[in-house]
């Protein structure tokens, strides 16, 4: 069975670098199904889960935005937050969803907090969703 070598970087590190089968990806414009041979493609990452699928066995990790650069033999995700299910703090995500949501009332805020807000409240529920989808 033909194969994807997937990168997923930081700018902390290389989080992971393997062949896998498949990968469904977060796109800005909705969840992006990656195969081998898939056309050359270039696209923003949302946060979200990605899903990988190696050998018949699924692994998901929480991302935050980034790019997802696509050719038929590989798929390279710059993105800045990558982590595992088992890495997720459940506690700690739900207070940043907490805080999130409560900064976001302030009719004072500013633009550019206003932007950073929403960009901790979109990672810390993705790393919910995460981390939450083996207990539904």
């Amino acid at each position: 069975m033909a194969t994807l070598k997937l990168e997923i970087v930081t700018p902390e590190a290389k989080i992971y670098s393997e062949d896998v089968n498949s990968v469904l990806v977060p796109g800005a414009e909705g969840e992006l199904g990656v195969l081998p041979e898939h056309m050359p493609l270039l696209t923003q990452l949302a946060a979200g889960e990605l899903l990988i699928v190696k050998d018949g066995q699924e692994s998901v990790l929480a991302v935050g935005e980034g790019f997802v650069e696509i050719t038929p033999t590989s798929v390279s995700v710059l993105t800045d937050m990558a982590v595992a299910e088992s890495d997720i703090d459940e506690t700690a995500a739900e207070a940043a969803v907490k805080r999130a949501q409560e900064a976001l009332k302030d009719d004072q805020i500013s633009d550019e907090d206003m932007a950073s807000t929403q960009a901790v409240l979109m990672k810390s529920l993705a790393q919910l969703k995460v981390k939450r989808r083996k207990k539904v």
